[in-house]
């Protein structure tokens, strides 16, 4: 039985994480000497231009303890690396690379986003919290044209024509909108670096430095000089580097499956690389994370995705988890047990073994699932409670607006992180609290992300979770929708009566008398643990 003060032998288990997802340069401002590069200072539209966040600005929450207190224990960003330095229009304003998914040099960090320095002091703060850091990761595409970034080689890139969907090509060999180059990630040919790394490299006095370790990773894996290898080169080197614990995976259904088999190789040889070459820095004995963003994939679908008529798994021998777009929609039609048990059954069924990602709001997802914010206490229960890992878009524990009146398209996604309301509006505090209740629930009881779910009594609602994996054992017990004040759950099924537990929401301890357990709280909700 678990003991309250073992809860640091509790096991990371990516199945029932409780992830973070942010937009690194909408979070938090640590360092505002590097707000301005590349003389990007077009006047962009509304939301569609740098606004600060940084490195440095994550490394100080981690250090704070903002992401502890929410009981976080995995935090995802967007790409960090070199963006294009020109703007471009396409049709909602001027837009700078602020996302991080134009890329113009998979080697190099923004320098609005920072150093490697300030990577390295992240990955290390964060794991010092028992945090795992994820990168994401773009093969698919160069960043768009412009007058300052030209094109890549016809030989890397094809600039037309555009995806349509209603075929498996005419989803992959394509470009996803006009003016972003597609990646040639099918041609087997060896390419010549494009002139223009060539150039960049060769001013920053690292030319060759990065051809000889180019020359190094061609050499050992055998692969030919493909457009699609020395962009998997690139991005591994932040694993072997910089021991970063996973990658969330950008516009997975645009490139051929086989490829992120090719992927999952190379990122596992480079994550058994850094172990081996920096002992005290390993975690656990979890492999290298990867989670695709197959936009459109549901739970419902299982491990097939159906790409325009072809059947494509893209959990074999690639990743561990996709994300689940379904889980919106199934928030809101469906009750807590319907939930909980549609969940139960999948994961621990056709998709045993694996995982999906959950999420209630995105950067580019325009419906999310409470939209003008008026439900975030439910939010929170329904993610946060749900089997799978949980991914929670910055400000959904704080109730950021996702709806900002003069803006176009996503960019009403994308508003700063709300710092002042978590300051000063009670009613952001409130909903924040609840969160964090939840979250660090969540983190200390693998149960109930990756565990089995069973319904103990329909009225009151009260349910359990269990999870065994090797010698570790979690059992958990919760009440949702309860009254207010006095309450009885019934626990004998599962507890003798004279244990002691604890109700994490109210903060107090309870004694199982005669296979029930009372409790006094002004909460509609109990999350008991084994004291």
């Amino acid at each position: 039985m678990l003991e309250m003060d073992e809860k640091k032998e509790v096991p990371f288990v990516w199945e029932g994480a409780n992830l973070y997802f942010l937009l690194t340069d909408r979070f938090n401002n640590g360092d505002t000497s590097n707000d301005l590069n590349f003389d990007r200072t077009k006047a962009p539209g509304k939301l569609r231009g740098f606004e600060g966040g940084d490195l440095k600005g994550i490394i100080q929450k981690i250090e704070d303890g903002y992401f502890s207190d929410l009981g976080v224990n995995a935090i995802w960003m967007t790409p960090i690396v070199e963006q294009i330095h020109g703007g471009t229009d396409e049709g909602t304003g001027v837009t700078y690379g602020f996302h991080g998914y134009w890329t113009k040099d998979w080697t190099a960090i923004d320098p609005n986003f920072g150093t490697k320095e300030d990577l390295r002091k992240l990955v290390d703060a964060a794991h010092k919290k028992g945090i795992r850091v994820l990168l994401d990761a773009v093969i698919n595409h160069t960043g768009p044209v412009t007058p300052l970034d030209p094109v890549w080689p016809d030989e890397w890139v094809r600039t037309d024509p555009a995806c349509d969907y209603t075929t498996y090509d005419s989803t992959i060999m394509c470009t996803l909108v006009k003016n972003l180059p597609d990646i040639k990630t099918e041609s087997n040919d060896a390419v010549a670096l494009p002139p223009q790394l060539i150039e960049k490299w060769k001013a920053e006095g690292r030319y060759e430095q990065e051809v000889a370790e180019l020359d190094a990773f061609f050499e050992r894996t055998g692969h030919p000089r493909a457009p699609r290898f020395y962009i998997m080169k690139w991005l591994t080197d932040y694993i072997t580097e910089f021991g970063i614990d996973g990658y969330r995976v950008d516009t997975v259904k645009h490139i051929e499956e086989s490829v992120w088999q090719e992927f999952r190789t190379e990122c596992d040889f480079a994550f058994k690389q850094f172990k081996t070459n920096n002992p005290d820095a390993v975690l656990d004995d979890n492999g290298f994370y990867l989670v695709g963003e197959v936009y459109g994939y549901g739970i419902s679908a299982g491990k097939s995705y159906d790409l325009a008529g072809t059947s494509v798994n893209y959990f074999d021998k690639a990743f561990n988890s996709l994300i689940n777009f379904e889980f919106k929609y199934d928030a809101a039609k469906l009750d807590y047990e319907s939930l909980f048990e549609k969940y139960t059954m999948a994961l621990n069924g056709p998709l045993k073994g694996y995982g999906v990602l959950n999420y209630l709001s995105s950067h580019d997802d325009g419906e999310p699932f409470d939209a003008s914010r008026e439900t975030p206490f439910e939010a929170g229960t329904k993610l946060l409670l749900s089997p799978g890992t949980s991914q929670t878009y910055y400000g959904d524990e704080s109730a950021r607006a996702l709806i900002i009146e003069g803006t176009e398209g996503d960019a009403t996604l994308r508003s700063f992180m709300n710092w002042e309301d978590i300051v000063s509006n009670d009613s952001t505090k409130a909903v924040l609290e609840h969160w964090q209740k939840l979250g660090q629930f969540r983190k200390n009881h693998p149960a109930i992300g990756a565990g089995i779910h069973q319904m103990i009594t329909e009225s009151p609602y009260v349910f359990y979770r269990s999870y065994k994996k090797k010698h570790f054992e979690d059992l958990v017990i919760i009440g949702l929708d309860l009254p207010k004040g006095s309450k009885s759950l019934q626990v004998g099924r599962l507890f003798e009566d004279g244990t002691q537990l604890y109700d994490a929401y109210s903060n107090q301890n309870v004694t199982v008398e005669n296979g029930s357990v009372q409790i006094d709280s002004e909460f509609d909700m109990v999350l008991l643990e084994p004291k």
